[in-house]
């Protein structure tokens, strides 16, 4: 563990504190970003010490922001345990559930390791860093927690068994949060974007050309919707552009039975595209 710019204080530091996973790339990385300009100091979680040291070089340089760098692979049940000591031991002010990743493979053909580590950060890593957190914000009466969930909450699809599932818990459990923190002083969202430019896509080597222009957001307009949704304390669940929040309108009062012939549909169109010459 290493501070950029200087040592915590043991109790709440004059700038409000944001835990971030994840934060080594993509959204998390973009979260950072913003928070930082926003005025936090920052915790950023990931696997990747080096780049989260640099990146806290560069929040430093940029915006005066103290960063405290803690490498932890939330796959594996005591880096997830290190971390919730961390919040445990001096408070934060804004829980940002972001580490998480994706696959293409059907159960049948995947690795059971990737689905084991999946189901593990995006659920039970999830579940203990914001019932940590929870318990110190209600008890102080403010904070703010975010899980990144995904649109693909609202989906089923082959080859995505597992992250369709773990990101709809992502959303429910917010949801349900949201219930039983009311009326505390604790706002917690879902945020759920869609096609997103980070590197999370080509990790799992998706095929951008197969995917229309119009259809990809960039990071920064994704984070930034989040935390203005932060600001006013409202929605719970944010879907950031107006063509996914009427996507995700449909696909939640379309017949499940609708749902399955346009995925068996465009799966045999794709199937008859792979013969064509």
């Amino acid at each position: 563990m290493a501070i950029v710019g200087g040592k915590f204080p043991a109790m709440t530091a004059p700038r409000p504190v944001a835990l971030i996973t994840g934060a080594s790339a993509g959204l998390g990385r973009e979260f950072a970003a913003q928070l930082a300009r926003a005025g936090y100091d920052l915790v950023v979680v990931a696997r990747d010490e080096a780049r989260l040291s640099a990146l806290g070089a560069e929040l430093l340089a940029a915006h005066g922001t103290r960063t405290e760098v803690l490498p932890a692979d939330l796959s594996i049940d005591d880096d997830v345990s290190r971390v919730v000591e961390r919040i445990d031991r001096s408070p934060i002010d804004l829980l940002v559930n972001n580490a998480g990743f994706g696959t293409k493979r059907t159960l049948a053909n995947t690795s059971r390791a990737a689905q084991d580590a999946m189901v593990r950060i995006h659920v039970l890593a999830a579940n203990r860093l914001a019932q940590a957190a929870v318990q110190g914000m209600v008890a102080r009466g403010c904070g703010v927690i975010i899980n990144v969930s995904s649109v693909a909450s609202w989906l089923t699809a082959r080859g995505n068994v597992n992250y369709n599932a773990t990101k709809a818990w992502q959303r429910v459990f917010i949801e349900s949060l949201a219930l039983e923190v009311e009326g505390t002083g604790v706002y917690v969202q879902a945020l759920c974007p869609g096609y997103t430019h980070t590197e999370f896509h080509a990790r799992v080597e998706v095929d951008k050309t197969r995917i229309p222009d119009f259809m990809w957001m960039r990071a920064e307009v994704v984070v930034a919707a989040s935390l203005r949704a932060v600001d006013h304390k409202r929605p719970v669940v944010v879907v950031p552009g107006a063509g996914y929040r009427v996507l995700v309108l449909i696909i939640r009062f379309l017949p499940r039975w609708c749902w399955r012939l346009i995925v068996n549909v465009r799966r045999g169109s794709q199937r008859s595209g792979a013969r064509s010459p």
